[in-house]
């Protein structure tokens, strides 16, 4: 498939059947620790990037794949920011009439100021936007966004959602070490998510395939400030110890490359998922891969992730 892939294992939506709408990268961020990699160019234009009626397509194909229960969450989440498609809020509407799988939107957020956007997204029964900053300069090392996108604008934008939608708000935080893990830096964040009023802050790390190499996950020292800190709010993210599904494809090698194109797997992980694909084959299976040119292996922490060909990783 081109546009579908999954279900995928998620900290926090279970069995998520993946819907991605934008080409690799497409985003007006360029975060420091995405595990996709750099956003060369950065774009901030609202178009329709793929066909939505082919995304729609897929999403059914997929659907008809799996028996009730397989999945918990249909997703939206790019391979870059999710809404910069301008037909996302068709999209939703169109999946919300096919299934009773309740829909979730991944976003960065950055586009919750624009009323279009937020209208779009309404129909969602969950919006999980990105706020790892409680001040400018902390936004703008960590997510290095855009030119016309600031961070008195995210903070409006999601102020202005939460008034508006009626489903669940769940806001994630990547914590990096020495970055947003501090106790300033957490302390200023804190007055932004008292000031939006979400109804879960999840805290998640870096750990799968940080784009820069100076990025390292919050330690346990800067996990305990930031409980103490966020107080009540927050949920941590457990880790995750579930295999991911490489259903929906006649090709296993093609199924792999729909995957961690968008959703990097490290070794352990890949090699898990294809013991459950064709046991007894994965070492096949990993000879396949190393052949095709569609994916590339980069090495962060010392462990070696699988991606896709084009993702752009500097080596220091």
């Amino acid at each position: 498939m081109n546009y579908v892939f999954g279900p995928v294992p998620s900290r926090r939506l279970g069995r998520s059947l993946g819907v991605d709408t934008v080409p690799l990268k497409t985003c007006n961020w360029n975060c420091v620790y995405c595990q996709i990699g750099r956003s060369r160019p950065v774009v901030n234009a609202r178009r329709e990037y793929l066909p939505k009626e082919d995304i729609l397509a897929e999403v059914k194909h997929a659907l008809s794949l799996h028996q009730p229960g397989d999945i918990d969450w249909v997703t939206f989440v790019a391979s870059g920011e999710t809404t910069l498609h301008n037909g996302i809020g068709w999209l939703i509407r169109q999946v919300k009439e096919m299934t009773d799988i309740p829909v979730a939107v991944i976003t960065n957020g950055s586009l919750l100021s624009q009323q279009e956007v937020r209208e779009e997204l309404m129909a969602c029964d969950a919006v999980l936007p990105t706020l790892d900053a409680g001040s400018s300069e902390v936004f703008r090392r960590l997510n290095r966004p855009h030119p016309a996108l600031t961070f008195e604008r995210q903070v409006e934008g999601l102020i202005a959602f939460r008034r508006e939608f009626t489903g669940s708000l769940w806001i994630e935080v990547m914590l990096v070490q020495g970055v947003n893990d501090t106790e300033d830096a957490l302390k200023d964040l804190r007055t932004v998510l008292d000031r939006i009023g979400p109804d879960e802050v999840h805290l998640v790390s870096p750990t799968r395939s940080p784009v820069e190499t100076s990025v390292r996950p919050t330690d346990e020292a800067g996990l305990m400030r930031a409980t103490a800190i966020l107080g009540e709010m927050i949920t941590v993210a457990p880790s995750l110890d579930v295999t991911t599904e490489l259903r929906g494809s006649d090709s296993v090698v093609d199924a792999v490359v729909d995957i961690v194109t968008r959703h990097p797997m490290s070794q352990e992980q890949l090699e898990r998922a294809l013991a459950q694909w064709a046991p007894g084959h994965v070492e096949e299976a990993l000879r396949d891969l190393r052949a095709d040119q569609r994916v590339q292996t980069v090495r962060r922490y010392g462990v070696l992730f699988w991606t896709g060909a084009h993702a752009v990783y500097p080596e220091s």
